[in-house]
C-alpha cells in the first residue's frame, strides 16, 4: 500500500536568515513573558504562542512544491499552519456530524462496507469524545481549596518535604464499627499550574497523635477539564468506630516518582482477560465475555468454582448475568453472547482492580437479530487484602421494548461445590435452606456453604433500585441440584411480559464474599459484613485540626531523588526527554514529555536512570521508535538513549514500556495541546 510519507527530498528547510527571523518574532522568551503577564491571552497572542509550537526553533519544514515560490508561498504557509486551535483540527479530523453524514450517504448508496468503516471511525469519535467531555462528577474537594506545605508546622513541614501543596479530606464512621484499611474513594479537582502529573505527585497520610504517616493510595481516572485536572484517589483507612479522622493529600512535586506500595493484589493478563489474585481467592475472568469465570478459594484443599458444559453454546461462566428474554418469548438476548466485549475500561492498582464493560447485549443469532434497546454496563471491583469483590450493575432502555424476562444476577456452580443453600429477607438475618413464601419479592442475600469443607460463596445485595419501573421485583430463585448445570442461582427484577418504557433504568450493587463458614458462627459473620458493607465510611471536606501538637515522624515521605535530592537534579533528565520528538507528527515539534508517553523518570546513586513509558495506541506498539530508532524526517531530534546518556553523570538507560494506565490525550501537557491545537 503506497504510503503518504514524505521522503526527505521532498523537504526544504527555511534559509538560515529566516529562521533567525522567524525565531526572533517567536522567541520562547517572549511567549513566556506573555503567558505569564497576561494570562488571558488574547486571539492574537494566543495565535502567536501556537505558531512557535507548530514551527519550532529548530526550522520549518515546506512542501516542495513552495521551493521556488519565494516569500509569499512561505507567508501563506505560515498563515495556513498557525490556525486558531479549533481551525488546526478541524483540519486533522472529522466531526461527529461530518461521519453521520457520510455514513447517511453510503447506507443511501447500499455501500455496506464503507457504512462499517464509517461506523469504527464514528466508534472513535465518541471515545476522543467521551475522554475529552465527559463530566467527572462533583469534586469532593475543589481546586481552589488548598494549602501550602510551607504553612504547616515545622515537624510535618520537614516531613513532606518536596512538596508544595496539600488537601484536608476528613473520614466519620458512622455505623460504631470497627475498620481496617477499608479502602475510600474521592473525587479530588487541582489547579493546573499546581501538578506536573497526579499519578506521580500525589500522597495521602493520615494525622495520627500529632504525626503524619503515609498510607497506601491509587491514583486514576485523572482528567484534564479546563484550567483544572480531576482525578479519583482511593485510599486505606482504618477506625476504631464512631470516630472522625482526617487526611493529608500532598501535591505539586515534579520531582515525585509512581509510588511503589506492598500489596497482595496481584493481576496478570491482558484487556478484560485477566487473572486477579489476593490473599483470599484467585479470580479469572473470560478472555471472550471479561465475566467472571472461575475462582479458587485460597483455603485449605483450594475448591475451585466453575461453570461446566457447553451451556446454550456459549462460554460458560459462574457469572451468567445480564440477559432479556425478547417479546413473545422469542429468544435470549445475553452478554455471555459476546465475541468480545463492544467496550471495557480497566484500572489497576496496589488497592483495586477495576474492569467495567458495557454495550448491547446479543442475540442467539447475532448478527441477524441485533436489538439495540438494553444498554447494559457492568463493573467488577476487586480489593486487596479483602475476601470480597463488587459488582455494580446498570441497565438503561435506550427503546420501549417488551420483556418477557429479565435476569440482572445469576450464578452457577458446576460440580456440586457445596451442601447447602442460604439467604436472606427482610428481617436482614441469615437463613438456611430455600427461600420462604413470605420474602420471595424481598431477598437481601443468598449464598451456598458446604458442611464439610466449610467453603462458602454469598451474595449480598447492597443496592437494588430502579428509574420508570412502577413495579420493580426484589425476587430471587434458587436451585441446589439444578440438572442441566449444577448449583444456580438468578435474580428477576421485573415481572414476566413487562413494558420497560424508554430511559428506564435498573441500578445495583452487590458484594460477593468467600470465608470460612459454619452454621454456627457463619451467619453472625456475614451479616456484620453486610452491616459494614451498608455504613462505608463518610468523606467530607476538612480543616487542619486546631490545637494539635505536631511530632516529628523520621520516615519522611519523600523517596530518594523526590525532594530535589538526587545525584543530578530531576529537571535536567525531564529537560533532555525534551528533546525526543514525534516524528511522526511533522511538524507540531511536539515532544514525547509534552505528550505525556513518559509515566515515570528515576534515577539510582550509580548512575543508572530507568524510564516508564507508554505509547499512544496499540497500532504503534514499538517504543523502541524513540528509545533507538532512527528517522529522516526530523533533524532536531533526539532518541531517549541520545538524550539522557549525553548528561554528564548518567551511566546506564532502562526503559520499560506499559499499556497502563491507557494513554488518551488528558496526559498532553498544557503546552502540548496548544503545539496540537486541541
Amino acid at each position: 500500500m503506497k504510503t503518504n510519507i514524505p521522503t526527505q527530498s521532498e523537504l526544504i528547510m527555511i534559509n538560515d536568515s529566516y529562521s533567525e527571523k522567524l525565531a526572533e518574532k517567536f522567541s520562547p522568551s517572549k511567549a513566556n513573558e506573555s503567558e505569564h503577564s497576561a494570562p488571558n491571552l488574547d486571539p492574537i497572542k494566543r495565535r502567536k504562542f501556537l505558531g512557535i509550537g507548530l514551527l519550532g526553533m529548530a526550522g520549518l519544514s515546506l512542501p516542495f512544491t513552495s521551493r521556488g515560490d519565494g516569500n509569499n508561498s512561505v507567508e501563506k504557509f505560515v498563515k495556513n499552519v498557525i490556525a486558531t486551535e479549533t481551525e488546526l483540527y478541524k483540519k486533522q479530523s472529522d466531526s461527529f456530524e461530518t461521519k453521520i453524514k457520510l455514513i447517511e450517504k453510503a447506507w443511501a448508496e447500499k455501500d455496506y462496507r464503507m457504512v462499517r468503516s464509517l461506523s469504527d471511525s464514528l466508534r472513535n469519535t465518541g471515545i476522543q469524545a467521551q475522554i475529552e467531555d465527559e463530566d467527572p462528577g462533583k469534586p469532593l474537594v475543589g481546586s481552589g481549596q488548598f494549602g501550602t506545605v510551607s504553612t504547616l508546622p515545622a515537624a510535618w513541614k520537614a516531613w513532606a518535604n518536596g512538596w508544595k501543596y496539600y488537601k484536608v479530606i476528613g473520614l466519620e464512621e458512622k455505623a460504631g464499627i470497627k475498620r481496617t484499611a477499608e479502602p475510600v474513594e474521592v473525587l479530588l479537582a487541582f489547579k493546573s499550574e499546581q501538578v506536573t502529573s497526579l499519578a506521580r505527585e500525589i500522597r495521602v497520610a493520615e494525622i495520627s497523635n500529632g504525626q503524619i504517616k503515609e498510607v497506601t493510595s491509587q491514583v486514576y481516572g485523572v482528567v484534564r477539564r479546563g484550567t483544572e485536572r480531576l482525578c479519583k484517589v482511593m485510599f486505606l483507612a482504618d477506625n476504631q468506630g464512631g470516630e472522625k479522622r482526617n487526611y493529608l493529600v500532598f501535591y505539586g512535586n515534579p520531582d515525585a516518582e509512581l509510588p511503589e506500595y506492598t500489596s497482595d493484589l496481584e493481576v496478570s493478563g491482558e484487556g478484560y482477560h485477566l487473572k486477579i489474585e489476593n490473599q483470599y481467592f484467585i479470580a479469572s475472568l473470560s478472555k471472550q465475555t471479561g465475566q467472571l469465570e472461575r475462582m479458587l478459594i485460597k483455603r485449605e484443599h483450594g475448591v475451585e468454582l466453575y461453570a461446566g458444559g457447553p451451556g446454550h453454546g456459549e462460554t460458560p461462566c459462574i457469572d451468567w448475568a445480564h440477559d432479556y428474554v425478547s417479546e413473545d418469548n422469542f429468544m435470549k438476548v445475553r452478554i455471555q453472547y459476546w465475541g468480545e466485549c463492544p467496550d471495557y475500561e480497566i484500572v489497576r492498582g496496589p488497592i483495586c482492580t477495576i474492569v467495567r464493560r458495557w454495550g448491547f447485549p446479543h442475540s442467539a443469532l447475532h448478527p441477524v437479530y441485533n436489538p439495540s434497546r438494553l444498554n447494559i454496563d457492568i463493573e467488577y471491583r476487586f480489593y486487596a487484602g479483602l475476601p470480597f469483590f463488587h459488582k455494580f450493575g446498570k441497565m438503561k432502555a435506550v427503546k420501549q421494548f417488551i420483556s418477557t424476562a429479565l435476569r440482572d444476577d445469576e450464578w452457577v456452580f458446576t460440580g456440586q461445590p457445596f451442601t447447602g443453600s442460604l439467604w436472606m429477607g427482610a428481617d436482614e438475618k441469615l437463613k438456611f435452606g430455600e427461600i420462604d413464601e413470605a420474602n420471595k419479592h424481598s431477598v437481601k442475600a443468598f449464598g451456598y456453604y458446604n458442611k464439610d469443607s466449610k467453603d462458602s460463596f454469598v451474595g449480598l445485595y447492597l443496592e437494588h433500585s430502579a428509574e420508570e419501573i412502577p413495579k420493580f421485583l426484589h425476587a430471587g430463585h434458587s436451585m441446589l441440584y439444578y440438572n442441566w448445570h449444577g448449583t444456580t442461582w438468578s435474580r428477576y427484577p421485573l415481572e414476566r411480559n413487562q413494558l420497560v418504557p424508554e430511559g428506564a433504568v435498573l441500578h445495583q450493587k452487590n458484594a460477593y464474599v468467600t470465608i470460612g463458614f459454619t452454621e454456627a458462627d457463619g451467619p453472625a459473620k456475614i451479616e456484620a459484613l453486610r452491616k459494614e458493607l451498608l455504613s462505608p465510611i463518610s468523606s467530607f471536606q476538612a480543616t487542619l485540626p486546631s490545637g494539635i501538637s505536631a511530632k516529628e515522624n523520621k520516615r519522611v515521605l519523600a523517596r530518594e531523588g523526590e525532594a530535589q535530592n538526587g545525584q543530578i537534579p530531576k529537571q535536567v533528565l525531564w529537560d533532555a526527554l525534551r528533546n525526543c520528538k514525534d516524528q511522526q507528527l511533522y511538524i507540531a515539534d511536539v515532544n514525547i514529555v509534552e505528550l505525556g508517553y513518559i509515566y515515570n523518570l528515576s534515577m539510582d546513586d550509580d548512575g543508572v536512570v530507568k524510564v516508564l513509558m507508554t505509547m499512544p495506541h496499540r497500532g504503534r506498539p514499538l517504543s523502541s521508535f524513540f528509545i533507538w530508532g532512527s528517522s529522516s524526517v526530523h533533524r532536531a531530534s533526539k532518541t531517549i538513549m541520545e538524550a539522557l546518556t549525553g548528561i554528564p553523570g548518567v551511566r546506564k538507560v532502562i526503559v520499560d514500556q506499559t499499556w497502563y494506565p491507557e494513554w488518551n490525550s488528558n496526559f498532553i501537557s498544557e503546552e502540548g495541546r496548544k503545539k496540537l491545537g486541541i
